[in-house]
């Protein structure tokens, strides 16, 4: 049974609750990671969702929100002047949501849905912003990475069921 277009966002949801009470249940160690860290790791092995979908929880400063939107408004650019087929397809199927309520610790969340993943390609926000932006892509990495309160979850999803269908 294939997902329709519309019942993704409630399945999303589901899953954005599940991963929370995962998340709350776990040591911060086990789970999170420093945007720093996160992407000079993914920048020896690219951020790859190796799933039908994917979600990225991100914990920023409140006072840094607008730091972490102008960022993702480059991210943007990048993926929209993209001359890669794959980053235009990256852009179809990935969303940026804020959360209405506090975060850990009174962070500001951000959740980056991705569905469809766009099997192989590298989701690796400095990546992207360096291919586009390469004389800016130090200072934007540079906000973006002080914007981070308590660092990124990254979750793969496989879709179990549709309940709509």
């Amino acid at each position: 049974m294939k997902p329709t277009k519309g019942s993704r966002f409630g399945w999303m949801g589901v899953g954005l609750l599940a991963t929370a009470a995962l998340i709350s249940a776990r040591s911060p160690q086990s789970q999170t990671s420093t945007p720093a860290a996160s992407e000079s790791h993914q920048a020896q092995s690219g951020r790859v969702f190796g799933s039908d979908a994917g979600m990225v929880l991100n914990f920023i400063k409140p006072e840094k929100t607008a730091d972490f939107e102008a960022v993702v408004a480059k991210l943007h650019d990048a993926l929209q002047r993209s001359d890669k087929p794959e980053r235009r397809q990256q852009a179809a199927g990935w969303k940026v949501f804020r959360a209405s309520e506090p975060g850990a610790n009174g962070s500001v969340l951000y959740v980056f849905t991705i569905d469809p993943a766009v099997k192989g390609a590298d989701y690796t926000v400095s990546t992207i912003l360096a291919e586009a932006f390469p004389s800016e892509v130090q200072a934007l990495y540079k906000s973006y990475a002080d914007s981070y309160a308590g660092g990124q979850n990254y979750v793969n999803l496989r879709l179990v069921s549709a309940l709509g269908d």
